[in-house]
């Protein structure tokens, strides 16, 4: 730890003193050190380490050093959870909200959080969306904001969250002490990134190696339909050892697992359309087995730290060099060699890119869609699902074009709120305003006055009551918060609304619209060299690790230990193989149009249709169910596209 005064002394001291009294550990990790001094010395700070490389220690143990609550910000339950779990079986007070919590756990964590008692606090991006916890928020001393998955912040990153950027704006709002960002997947221009966003200073980026010396890649090309008799045989030529098959899609996840099975293995299924104590239960079992394989899509793996995994599979091609080296980083964690294999098929790579190529949208919807907020006035407010309906683009494409005009400066979001409140009051309304002085309680009378009584909900219009009764919004909100924490109230929100006030009207819209078109052009361009940059990993003839260690700004001799170094040669993947649309699909494709539904009323939409990519469109139609849905899913993207222009 760097030491310049005898305050410094004195947090070195105590630092390493909580770092073995309570957390049981005899030395620091590579790059906790520098980080945690600091965050002590009130700074900002980058951190940059590998998957299970002991980040979270970055801010839970200077979370017991500094004065006031430490926010910590992170899009994994499961993390959540486990840290939690860890955290208060060493006496450390923390907890987390989440949307797995009932009504009287959250009122608990209210509690403690009111009384000042909680150090830690553990919440996902969305929450910050909720006007009642931003009020919480207001009313506390943050010293310590912790994001975790930080790469998301950048516009460039492989997995943009539009939300992130809001992150770094309300750490300014709350006059945050100081700010830390970790993150296992950044590129050198990533990190300026998120170093920009945060006012993080150069010499405050630490950054450890990627390498992992006890890691063996391997990479066998193949076709779709051998896949499946090149795990098993994998699987029966090495020793039994816990693993993880990583797959795209969730069917492939139960077809693979039950082969698994059939075979002698104790395999299952994970994947996000499981029930969440379903999910748990897999992943509490994986935990404690020691030859278990789970076959899962993404969704499992955030947050999972098992020491002795000793295999990860890539049965399908990652969708990037980032997500695959943040997979295979859970293998290992022990030091003991673990081996991780990629299973490539060209067949992937037509997936991959068509799910860019179809979440891109039009210029015509993205003029639309801004000449629809510009047409709301000086001050108006959105919801993302309903203009996503409107326009027939994801929501996270509305987020990403509002993010986008918030940069340019004609936009700015002045907050989220929500249209409507309901509540069940846990008391007569008698006992509830006898609390209060009669201003206030006056203030809560015209309040219940203007909700609508239902059968066991009332429900109030915010806005409306607002106006009737004189008061400014946020009062009555903030009420209703405090209400509900002292268990006077249960209360529900509903119909969430981003507020927007426009701040300078642009010279000239249709350029605007025009770079705004480019902007997501340029995101399809960069999702798909992220996939070409995967298939050159499987195809290169050189040392995979330092490939991968390359592209993460890393520069390292060859590894010695990869299938490469070990001379397994390089050979290109076997041509995808699928069946181009032709003559004999052209009827079925014209019946298609002559149906007239109004989902598939552009060319765009009818292609995305033939490729099985939903949209909001097609799904409120139920057309993922039409015979035609998803007919070319294993056709590119621009083929289909031409086939359909060609007047198919």
């Amino acid at each position: 730890m760097q030491i310049h005064s005898r305050e410094d002394a004195e947090d070195a001291g105590r630092a390493r003193e909580i770092l073995q009294r309570t957390f049981g550990f005899d030395d620091f990790r590579e790059g906790q050190e520098p980080v945690i001094s600091r965050l002590l010395a009130g700074r900002s700070a980058l951190a940059v380490f590998p998957t299970g490389s002991g980040k979270s220690l970055c801010y839970q143990l200077p979370a017991l050093l500094l004065d006031g609550l430490t926010l910590v910000i992170s899009p994994l339950i499961a993390l959540m959870k486990d840290q939690i779990d860890f955290l208060v079986s060493r006496n450390v007070p923390a907890a987390r909200l989440d949307s797995t919590l009932d009504r009287d756990e959250t009122l608990q964590v209210y509690q403690e959080l009111n009384s000042g008692r909680l150090k830690l606090l553990y919440v996902s991006p969305e929450r910050l969306g909720n006007e009642r916890f931003l009020h919480c928020l207001r009313r506390l001393q943050i010293s310590l904001l912790a994001v975790d998955e930080a790469h998301c912040i950048s516009e460039w990153g492989h997995n943009f969250r539009p939300d992130y950027l809001k992150i770094a704006r309300l750490a300014r709002q709350l006059n945050v002490g100081r700010v830390l960002t970790l993150t296992a997947t950044a590129t050198p221009q990533v990190a300026r990134d998120v170093a920009r966003e945060f006012d993080v200073a150069d010499e405050d980026m630490i950054q450890t190696g990627f390498y992992r010396p006890n890691l063996k890649l391997y990479v066998t090309p193949c076709e779709a339909n051998q896949r499946n008799g090149l795990l098993l045989q994998r699987m029966a030529d090495r020793e039994p050892g816990p693993a993880i098959v990583y797959v795209t899609l969730q069917r492939t996840a139960e077809e693979v697992a039950d082969l698994l099975a059939s075979h002698g293995h104790d395999a299952r299924a994970y994947h996000a359309g499981m029930e969440a104590d379903q999910r748990a239960k897999i992943q509490d079992t994986f935990m404690a087995s020691p030859r278990m394989t789970v076959v899962a899509t993404i969704a499992f793996g955030m947050g999972v730290d098992k020491a002795d995994i000793r295999y990860v599979y890539h049965y399908n091609l990652p969708k990037a060099l980032e997500n695959y080296a943040q997979e295979i980083g859970r293998a290992g964690r022990d030091g003991a060699d673990s081996i991780c294999e990629l299973l490539a098929c060209a067949d992937d790579v037509v997936a991959l890119e068509n799910f860019s190529y179809g979440d891109t949208p039009t210029a015509e919807q993205v003029t639309a869609a801004v000449g629809d907020v510009f047409n709301r006035g000086d001050v108006f407010d959105v919801s993302e699902y309903e203009l996503a309906g409107r326009h027939d683009v994801r929501p996270v494409v509305v987020r990403t074009l509002l993010t986008y005009l918030e940069l340019a400066g004609v936009i700015r979001a002045t907050g989220p709120f929500y249209s409507e409140y309901k509540f069940q009051p846990q008391k007569s309304s008698q006992e509830i305003l006898a609390q209060f002085d009669e201003p206030r309680a006056d203030f809560l009378r015209g309040v219940f006055r203007h909700a609508r009584r239902g059968r066991t909900w009332f429900t109030l219009d915010v806005d409306q009551t607002a106006r009737s009764i004189g008061e400014a919004r946020q009062r009555i909100v903030a009420a209703l918060g405090y209400l509900e924490e002292s268990g006077d109230l249960i209360v529900q929100a509903a119909g969430v609304r981003q507020g927007y006030c426009v701040e300078q009207l642009p010279d000239d819209l249709a350029l605007l619209c025009r770079e705004l078109a480019e902007k997501f052009q340029h995101r399809e361009r960069q999702d798909i060299a992220r996939v070409q940059r995967m298939l050159a990993l499987a195809e290169h003839d050189g040392c995979l690790t330092q490939f991968l260690l390359s592209y993460f700004g890393e520069t390292r001799d060859a590894c010695g230990h990869c299938g490469r170094c070990e001379g397994i040669t390089a050979a290109p993947l076997p041509p995808a193989r699928y069946k181009p649309p032709d003559n004999s699909a052209a009827g079925r494709v014209r019946a298609v149009r002559a149906e007239r539904h109004d989902a598939l009323a552009t060319s765009r939409q009818l292609i995305r249709f033939l490729c099985g990519l939903s949209s909001p469109a097609t799904s409120k139609a139920k057309l993922r169910r039409h015979p035609m849905f998803g007919v070319f899913s294993s056709v590119p993207f621009h083929e289909v596209a031409a086939f359909v222009e060609a007047g198919s």
